[in-house]
């Protein structure tokens, strides 16, 4: 890919001492390993917005689909100046290319979901969105987005990464050439991606590429798009990748010997039944794409869809 891609991300997520005790809630995956592969944008609206560092804290009250964000102990309420500035900020964000943003889990104004909530008791239930975060979403509703403590769950964490990775490659196709040929190889390319997402979207995209040439590109690039973050939201399952693994087995009928396909059976059988991680299939089909040069699957994305040292396919 061309350069590091952008991604939005809560300022103390990376060390910065903006929380509102003065600390900071730096995650080592976060700087340290997947950091090499990104251009982070940090932000955080609390600081931005013009609080001190400490301050009181924040919470949100009342009603799930229109919180207000107060001060704890005051009751100060603060919930249009934060709206006010995130729908600044979010607009100034539209000019950073971002692929995705990561949010502080439990925030009242950067959690994604299940933030305290508070009622006109002082009970909090976890069924509050962060000002911030609700309104980013709303402006950006197509842009992959995570919080920290729910990438600590491997099957998320891969599933967002694998998608802003996806997301750049597209960006860069579309702002490249962007004609339908160029929309028709990235379909080729990322068929075994998508298939270990969603079958029925696969389906549908396909049918969107064959009517290049009787729609307007915008129109047939923006549907595609839509579809194809619809698709990556799914967790590609055990079940889709087992189904992708012995699709891809299938081009070496002729190629393999016998103790070759038993080997790959068995191999795939293994990481079915949860025994081994799903790298390990993968580098045995790798394995046999470079011995026999297959050329259709030398070019599936899904094969190497982000960098290896980021190792998220190494869980069971």
């Amino acid at each position: 890919m061309e350069g590091k891609l952008r991604l939005g991300i809560s300022s103390c997520l990376l060390g910065e001492k903006v929380r509102f005790d003065g600390g900071h809630k730096r995650d080592p995956f976060l700087v340290e390993t997947l950091g090499r592969y990104v251009e982070y944008v940090p932000v955080c609206p609390e600081v931005e917005m013009g609080l001190s560092t400490p301050r009181e804290a924040l919470r949100l009250v009342g009603d799930p689909e229109k919180p207000r964000l107060v001060f704890s102990r005051s009751g100060e309420d603060i919930t249009g100046r934060m709206t006010a500035w995130a729908r600044r900020r979010v607009g100034e964000l539209e000019s950073e290319n971002l692929c995705g943003f990561i949010f502080k889990s439990r925030s009242p104004s950067s959690g994604m979901e299940r933030v305290k909530l508070y009622d006109r008791n002082g009970v909090p239930k976890k069924e509050g969105v962060g000002l911030f975060a609700r309104i980013f979403m709303e402006h950006f509703p197509l842009l992959p987005v995570e919080e920290d403590g729910r990438l600590h769950d491997p099957g998320l964490r891969e599933t967002f990464i694998e998608s802003i990775f996806t997301l750049k490659r597209w960006r860069e196709t579309a702002g490249r050439r962007g004609t339908p040929s160029a929309l028709v190889d990235f379909h080729t390319r990322h068929k075994l991606l998508i298939l270990a997402h969603s079958t029925e979207l696969y389906r549908e995209m396909g049918r969107l590429v064959a009517q290049g040439g009787t729609v307007p590109t915008s129109v047939l690039y923006e549907g595609y798009l839509k579809l194809l973050m619809k698709a990556l939201h799914l967790n590609a399952t055990v079940k889709k990748n087992v189904n992708v693994l012995q699709h891809m087995l299938g081009y070496f009928k002729r190629q393999l010997s016998a103790d070759e396909k038993q080997e790959a059976l068995e191999v795939i059988g293994h990481y079915h039944h949860g025994l081994v991680p799903l790298v390990v299939p993968l580098t045995l089909i790798n394995h046999f794409v470079r011995k026999y040069g297959e050329p259709y699957l030398q070019q599936q994305v899904y094969l190497n869809p982000h960098p290896l040292e980021l190792r998220l396919r190494n869980h069971s």
